[in-house]
C-alpha cells in the first residue's frame, strides 16, 4: 500500500456494504448467520444513522472495510467508537489496509471527543488477535459478552 486512501461509504454502496458482511461471515464460519439484506442496511445505516462504514482503497476498488457506531461509557462520560466489522479481503491483507482502516477509526475517535476505541475478537481468531495486539490494543479479560437476541429478545420485550 503506497498511500492509504479511504472514503466513507454512500447509499450506492450498500451491496458492497452485504458482500463484505458476507465475505467476513464467511470467513469466520457464520456465513449461515447473515440475515441482514440491503433494505435493511439501507435503513439502519443511511436513513436511521445507525452506524457508519469506512472502506479501504487501493487504485480505486474498495479492498476493506470498517462498519462501526458510536456506543457511551458512563465512566469516562462520554462516547466511544465500537467497531464491529474489520475485514479486508484475502489478497490484500498484509498490505496495511487493516490498520489503516483502525488507525482512521482511531483519528475519528480524537477528532470527535471519543474515550476509547474497542471490539470484539472471536477466540480462535489468532492472526487477528496478533494483528490488535502489535497495535497496542489490550484483550479485555474481566468482561463476558451476555447476549439476548431473536426469538428471546422477543420474549423478554412481551414479557409481564
Amino acid at each position: 500500500m503506497d498511500k492509504a486512501q479511504f472514503r466513507f461509504a454512500r447509499e450506492e454502496d450498500t451491496a458492497l456494504i452485504l458482500s463484505f458482511i458476507k465475505q467476513l461471515a464467511e470467513y469466520e464460519n457464520m456465513l449461515d448467520e447473515v440475515v441482514a439484506d440491503e433494505a435493511e442496511l439501507k435503513k439502519w445505516i443511511f436513513r436511521e444513522k445507525k452506524a457508519e462504514v469506512i472502506f479501504a482503497l487501493d487504485n480505486g476498488k474498495e479492498v476493506g472495510f470498517a462498519l462501526f457506531f458510536h456506543n457511551f461509557s458512563t465512566f469516562l462520560g462520554r462516547a466511544g467508537i465500537y467497531l464491529e466489522d474489520l475485514f479486508v479481503m484475502p489478497e490484500y491483507r498484509g498490505r496495511g489496509y487493516g490498520k489503516g482502516l483502525i488507525k482512521k477509526l482511531a483519528e475519528l475517535a480524537v477528532e470527535r471527543g471519543c474515550g476509547r476505541l474497542e471490539w470484539w475478537c472471536l477466540d480462535w481468531n489468532k492472526p487477528s488477535i496478533d494483528f490488535y495486539l502489535s497495535l497496542g490494543a489490550e484483550p479485555m479479560s474481566d468482561w463476558t459478552v451476555y447476549r439476548i437476541a431473536g426469538e428471546t429478545l422477543k420474549a423478554l420485550a412481551e414479557s409481564d
